[in-house]
C-alpha cells in the first residue's frame, strides 16, 4: 500500500514490527521456540493489530474523498482509542457510537480518544445490539456521508491488513513457523492470518469472548475476502475466563509474573488471555516438540489503566 500522506511513513510508524524470542524453562523444556510479534511496537497510539484493520480502510476512505469516519465500541474499546488517534493523525473527522450511558468523568480510554477529536454518541446497550445500521444512517443524515468502520475494525479491507503479518514473519525467521497464536474479539485478524497462510501451518484462535460463535464470524470473513475456506485453524475456547471483559486473581497473578520474568506488557482482556492460554497449552503438550511458535501480540495495552482505575491498582506492568 503506498501512504496515506508521505510524512507519515515509514517514519513514524515501526514497520515491520519486531520478532522477539522468549526464554523461558517451560519452552526449554518442551523443545519449543516461541517468538512474539511485536505489533504492540508498531505505533504508541495505533497499536497492535488497530493499524493493519485501518490502514486500508483508511486508504479507501481517502480514495472515496470522505471526510469523517464513524465506527462502534464499548466505553473501554481499544479500536475506539485507536481510530481517533488514526483519524486526528490522517485529518479525518471521528465520531464514536460508544454502547452504554455517559459516564463521567470519562475513563482513560474515552478521555484520550476525546482528546484526539473524537465526538461521542452513547445508545443504550440493547439499541446498539440491534439497531447499528439504522445507528449509522440517522448519523449519517444528520452530519452528512461518513466512512463507517464496523465494531472492532473488522471486515475484509481488515483481513488484507492483517495478512501482510505472515510475510512479514517469513522474512524475520526466514521461514513459515508451525503455529500462529493470536487473541480474537471480532475475529479480523485470526482471519487475515488464516488467508496470508493460505493452509500451510496452524493457527491457533483464543477468544476473549463466550461462545463459539467466533467461529462463524472467520469463516465469513475468510470466505468474503478469497472466496474459500480453509481448515488449518482452529479455536482454543478454554481460556476467556468466562467471557469478554471476566478475569480472576489467577489470571491478574500470571499477567504480573509474566511481565516480572519476561518483561512483557500483556492486558487482562486480550493478550493475557492468549499468553496464558499458549503458556498452558505448552504445559499440556499441545504443541509439538521441537517446533516453532508465533504469538501475535496485538496490543490494546492503553487498557491497563482503565482496569486499574475501575478495579484498583491489580496490573503492576504499568509503564510511564
Amino acid at each position: 500500500m503506498q501512504c496515506l500522506y508521505s510524512y507519515f511513513c515509514p517514519n513514524m510508524l515501526n514497520k515491520p514490527s519486531p520478532i522477539q524470542l522468549i526464554e523461558d524453562e517451560l519452552l526449554t523444556k518442551r523443545s519449543i521456540r516461541l517468538f512474539v510479534k511485536r505489533d504492540d511496537l508498531i505505533h504508541p497510539q495505533i497499536s497492535g493489530n488497530k493499524w493493519r484493520k485501518l490502514k486500508y480502510n483508511l486508504q479507501v476512505a481517502k480514495q472515496q474523498q470522505q471526510q469523517r469516519l464513524l465506527t462502534f465500541g464499548g466505553a473501554y474499546s481499544n479500536h475506539i482509542a485507536a481510530t481517533a488517534a488514526a483519524g486526528n493523525m490522517f485529518g479525518f473527522e471521528t465520531i464514536g457510537v460508544i454502547r452504554g450511558e455517559l459516564v463521567k468523568p470519562l475513563n482513560p480510554t474515552l478521555n484520550l480518544a476525546q482528546q484526539q477529536g473524537m465526538k461521542f454518541v452513547f445508545v443504550g446497550r440493547k439499541e446498539y445490539r440491534e439497531e447499528k445500521a439504522e445507528i449509522a444512517a440517522r448519523l449519517q443524515d444528520e452530519l452528512g456521508s461518513c466512512y463507517v468502520i464496523p465494531e472492532g475494525g473488522s471486515n475484509t479491507l481488515a483481513v488484507k491488513g492483517c495478512a501482510e503479518i505472515v510475510a512479514e514473519v517469513q522474512e524475520q525467521l526466514d521461514n513459515v513457523p508451525d503455529y500462529f497464536c493470536v487473541s480474537s474479539g471480532t475475529g479480523g485478524t485470526a482471519a487475515g492470518l488464516v488467508v496470508g497462510l493460505a493452509g500451510v501451518s496452524l493457527v491457533k484462535v483464543f477468544p476473549a469472548l463466550k461462545g463459539n460463535f467466533i467461529l462463524d464470524e472467520i469463516h465469513s470473513l475468510i470466505w468474503e475476502f478469497v472466496g474459500e475456506s480453509y481448515d488449518n485453524w482452529q479455536l482454543i475456547s478454554d481460556y476467556n475466563f468466562g467471557g469478554y471483559t471476566k478475569w480472576n486473581q489467577e489470571l491478574i497473578d500470571f499477567i504480573n509474573d509474566f511481565y516480572k520474568k519476561i518483561r512483557l506488557q500483556i492486558d487482562p482482556i486480550y493478550t493475557g488471555k492468549l499468553f496464558y492460554g499458549v503458556w498452558n497449552e505448552i504445559e499440556k503438550g499441545n504443541f509439538k516438540e521441537n517446533s516453532t511458535i508465533v504469538v501475535i501480540h496485538t496490543g490494546g495495552l492503553q487498557g491497563i489503566l482503565g482496569f486499574n482505575q475501575r478495579f484498583g491498582d491489580l496490573l503492576k506492568n504499568v509503564e510511564t
